[in-house]
């Protein structure tokens, strides 16, 4: 993939499903704002062009989101057909009860193992990748988005555009023939959108996109269940922190090729929603080699050792994207990786995803609060390679299975 080097002009894109409503870029490129970006948890009511909230769990007729970048959305019924290219939507989509509207992943099969190893804990709560179209491959064909027909494409246009042979022109035609984008991608670590999208570009919590998408499917309800939920495990958290400087250095990497690659694990972004709520030290804080400043910077083993935090977290491990049993056998045999105190100590982990939605986070948290404070929180049961979310024991949970399966099943 690579950015076009077409740049986005400023006239206005309209959205929505076959209705004139507001700007595909509006939101960066001087149409209607998202405006909400600082309020609730929940991102707020998503209002209407008119200032009004029209995203209510019932009634009939036309309604309207705002997102930045897409800005006003309307859509005249609730989507039953729906393009998630990341798995942080479908996610969404499940937890609100739309799941069965997915009707395609950038990656399926890896995207849906994912999924299955944390819903894998909830009774009644599943999702079925069989039959879904994977977008990706060898790069992302237009004619895909033709054939599919989604009522909406649960992805940001200025991310489609990075994509090898789409232009502004291909994402317009997609939303004028087929059905509007709704998505913001660059609130994953609040990196810079490409060039066209970055005036006026927002960015989201996690749990802002969260109640955005729930509002696309009319599910507020349902929303601030799990938002509640939420705000229960991070008071539970946060009330049981000990002081800063007694809390461990961890460094977050992701292990490839005899080279580590670092992530923050502290700041703004949604993919930082499962760590930074833990507020442990960074190791790699003052580094320039983290993955979102320089994306080919990393550190050989030596380099890793003088760092040297209490706790290695390998990003994305839980996903099959990578092999963590033959990762962490290749660090304990290495002369040097076998010095590191997180492998001596037997605290080199296998760490979340970066997209992550409603359930996927919930998950998450529990898992790292046990990873980093197993002295407050309980001991992390481990991880291996093709399992499901390990059972622990149920004194020791920080949130309700029972509960967040009954909210997601909609009774």
């Amino acid at each position: 993939m690579s950015v076009t080097d077409s740049e986005l002009t400023r006239r206005r894109l309209l959205g929505g499903t076959g209705i004139a409503a507001g700007g595909l870029l509006a939101g960066c490129l001087g149409g209607p704002s998202a405006g909400d970006s600082n309020g609730s948890a929940g991102g707020g009511p998503a209002n209407g062009t008119d200032g009004t909230n029209d995203t209510g769990d019932e009634g009939d007729g036309s309604y309207t989101v705002t997102l930045s970048p897409v800005g006003d959305v309307e859509f005249d019924a609730v989507p039953e057909s729906v393009m998630a290219y990341s798995p942080h939507y479908a996610d969404m989509a499940v937890a609100f009860g739309h799941g069965a509207s997915v009707n395609s992943l950038g990656f399926t099969d890896g995207y849906g193992e994912t999924a299955a190893y944390f819903y894998d804990a909830l009774d009644g709560v599943s999702f079925e990748v069989d039959g879904l179209t994977q977008l990706f491959n060898e790069g992302m064909d237009k004619e895909v988005y033709y054939e599919l027909d989604s009522d909406v494409h649960l992805m940001d246009p200025c991310w489609a555009m990075t994509f090898d042979a789409w232009s502004e022109a291909d994402v317009e035609d997609v939303r004028r023939d087929v059905g509007p984008w709704f998505g913001n991608r660059y609130s994953r670590q609040h990196s810079e959108p490409p060039e066209g999208c970055r005036d006026g570009y927002e960015y989201y919590s996690l749990w802002e996109l969260c109640g955005k998408v729930a509002d696309v499917f009319r599910e507020r309800e349902r929303f601030e269940a799990l938002s509640a939920m939420h705000d229960d495990l991070i008071g539970t958290i946060e009330s049981a922190l000990p002081p800063e400087d007694e809390r461990p250095t961890v460094g977050q990497v992701a292990f490839y090729d005899e080279r580590f690659s670092p992530y923050r694990i502290n700041g703004p972004g949604f993919g930082r929603a499962h760590t930074a709520p833990l507020g442990a030290r960074d190791v790699f804080a003052d580094s320039d080699r983290t993955y979102a400043e320089n994306y080919e910077a990393s550190y050989d083993f030596e380099g890793m050792l003088e760092y040297d935090p209490d706790v290695v977290l390998h990003h994305f491990a839980i996903t099959p994207f990578y092999e963590f049993d033959s990762i962490l056998e290749t660090v304990r045999d290495h002369p040097v990786g076998s010095q590191l105190s997180a492998v001596e100590n037997d605290r080199f982990y296998a760490s979340g995803t970066a997209f992550q939605g409603p359930i996927v986070n919930l998950f998450q948290l529990e898992m790292t609060a046990k990873q980093l404070y197993p002295d407050l929180f309980g001991e992390w049961p481990g991880y291996e390679d093709g399992d499901s979310y390990p059972e622990v024991p149920e004194d020791e949970r920080l949130f309700d299975r029972d509960e967040l399966a009954t909210v997601v099943r909609g009774e």
